[in-house]
């Protein structure tokens, strides 16, 4: 039944016309469809994320503003210091001046209106500049109906290597009303993902989100103290969001910041756990 809803969905996505209407009705399809029930309105991860996604919440211009991969750099250095902020070699916003750039021997390349898109190149190595041309076209919102993206313009931005490295170790920070709650740690994304979540006191939790639990135990960052006050800083306007930092145990830089973790897309592993990690977000709201 879930695969001919899902074919369903994917035909529904094409020709639903690219409104508010639409948009919630593919979304709570989407959600059961994903987690084979209906949202609730309740304080339960995957439920709250439905509801900023689906509520003008969205719409709030910080979690707009914070969207772009670029203008994020703003409001981290105001909240919390240019320091934090990766660097920015260049800015773009059209292919040809793109494509003409003498692009440095380690760079990342991505779009700044969209998620999951990145060209990593590392000691020279060649690029394949064309598959950018889309990017500047690209309306992240029609691909999952998250309306923080509809207004953003298209740009691509160039940023150093964070740490001269390829395979960083993500620190996702899910805050709760300016607290620090949940760190979700995805181990060898680029390399063979898998997940872990941590308490901030660092305490190892037993469950995962939708990728495979790492069963090591991972060193806490000595950083990890002002990681989370850098976290609790950024979060500090927005009632729940995901604050994702970069950490060489010394050094940390904002990734980006999240406003709805897989447009509420994931499901627990196992599903149970979803009330656990519930609790420790929004403790006795569950």
């Amino acid at each position: 039944m879930y695969k001919i809803l899902s074919l369903f969905r994917s035909f529904l996505h094409r020709v639903l016309p690219y409104n508010d209407t639409s948009d919630v009705f593919l979304n709570y399809l989407t959600f059961f469809i994903n987690h084979k029930r209906l949202p609730q309105d309740r304080y339960y991860f995957n439920d709250y994320l439905f509801s900023i996604k689906n509520t003008n919440e969205i719409l709030n211009p910080i979690r707009q503003f914070v969207s772009d991969k670029f203008l994020v750099k703003e409001y981290v250095r105001a909240k919390v210091g240019e320091q934090y902020n990766v660097p920015t070699i260049a800015i773009f916003d059209n292919y040809q001046d793109l494509k003409n750039f003498n692009f440095p021997a380690n760079c990342c390349i991505k779009p700044t209106q969209a998620s999951q898109a990145v060209i990593l190149r590392k000691n020279n190595e060649p690029i394949n500049i064309s598959e950018t041309e889309k990017w500047f076209e690209l309306n992240y919102y029609k691909t999952t109906r998250e309306r923080n993206y509809k207004y953003l313009k298209p740009k691509v931005i160039v940023e150093p290597l964070i740490f001269n490295s390829t395979d960083l170790m993500d620190y996702r920070i899910f805050c709760f009303n300016g607290k620090a709650k949940l760190i979700c740690i995805d181990v060898g994304k680029f390399t063979g993902y898998q997940r872990v979540f941590y308490t901030k006191d660092w305490v190892k939790q037993d469950f995962s989100l939708k990728y495979p639990l790492f069963d090591g135990e991972l060193e806490k960052p000595k950083n990890l103290e002002e990681m989370i006050v850098i976290a609790e800083k950024l979060s500090s306007e927005l009632d729940f969001v995901r604050v994702d930092l970069y950490s060489d145990g010394e050094n940390c830089l904002v990734g980006e910041i999240t406003n709805c973790h897989a447009a509420a897309s994931q499901s627990f592993v196992p599903l149970t756990a979803e009330e656990k990690a519930s609790k420790i977000i929004f403790g006795d709201k569950v």
